[in-house]
């Protein structure tokens, strides 16, 4: 699948950073072909090695992404509700288990699936400006497309009960103070501030930056008896690979690495 045939998504590739931009104006909501795209585009960038990060963020200067268009929803069509929780489900997956970094930039409004896409990325970076709610439950419905999971880890349960029960919008420095954003940044400046933090990415083996992120996220459901075991099996195991033996020989050498994803 080649660029222009990811629908709602544009894809930019900058050294070892995809940009990934939403693009279906005027708020960026998802449709069932644009979360087949985010898949699509996902599956091909975990193909190709010299991809380490992905940076997601909204066109324009007002939305990152307001999430479903409830007109979708208007007339209480129950197959049409299956497709869009079963989309949903399987992009943001998807994102969330991309092996490289992922952050979110979000530059405006991230509302219902747009915050969903945010929290399935592993960082966020928000400008002043933008605006952070799950406001599903003021109309029937419930965020499905992993709100209520990632957000909890993410902020605490008592917070997400407040987001989530109460329907309170959140703007970028109380989203800082309450850990679900990560950086707080000028108007326009949220897409810069996101790539430069995931060209830090390239400095690090993309095999051992995989590995831990497996078991960082394992760390949200298992118990440490569970996944200390699973630590030092992963830390066995990049010993097969090239990275680990070019990082050594990098240090020894006192240059930098030259990262081969193998």
């Amino acid at each position: 699948m080649n660029a222009s045939q990811y629908d709602g998504l544009k894809l930019q590739k900058q050294g070892h950073t995809a940009i990934v931009m939403l693009s279906n104006p005027p708020a960026h909501t998802w449709t069932t072909e644009s979360l087949s795209a985010l898949k699509a585009l996902l599956s091909d960038l975990e193909a190709d090695r010299d991809i380490y990060a992905l940076v997601i963020t909204g066109e324009g200067d007002k939305f990152f992404s307001a999430g479903a268009d409830l007109k979708l929803f208007a007339d209480g069509d129950m197959a049409v509700a299956s497709t869009m929780a079963r989309c949903f489900g399987e992009a943001f997956e998807a994102l969330a288990s991309f092996p490289g970094v992922t952050i979110a930039a979000i530059n405006g409004y991230a509302m219902g699936g747009g915050l969903e896409c945010a929290l399935a990325c592993d960082m966020r970076v928000a400008e002043r400006h933008a605006v952070l709610a799950l406001p599903e439950p003021s109309v029937g419905l419930l965020p499905c497309a992993g709100g209520t999971q990632w957000l909890a880890w993410t902020v605490g349960e008592s917070w997400a009960k407040r987001m989530i029960l109460l329907g309170e919008k959140v703007d970028a420095d109380r989203g800082r103070d309450i850990g679900l954003i990560d950086e707080v940044v000028g108007f326009g400046q949220a897409l810069e501030k996101a790539i430069s933090m995931a060209e830090l990415v390239g400095r690090q083996s993309p095999r051992a930056v995989a590995a831990c992120k497996r078991l960082i996220q394992g760390a949200r459901g298992g118990r440490p008896q569970q996944m200390l075991p699973a630590e030092r099996e992963a830390f066995l195991g990049l010993f097969e690979t090239e990275d680990q033996r070019e990082g050594v020989a990098a240090f020894f050498a006192k240059r930098n690495p030259v990262w081969r994803n193998a």
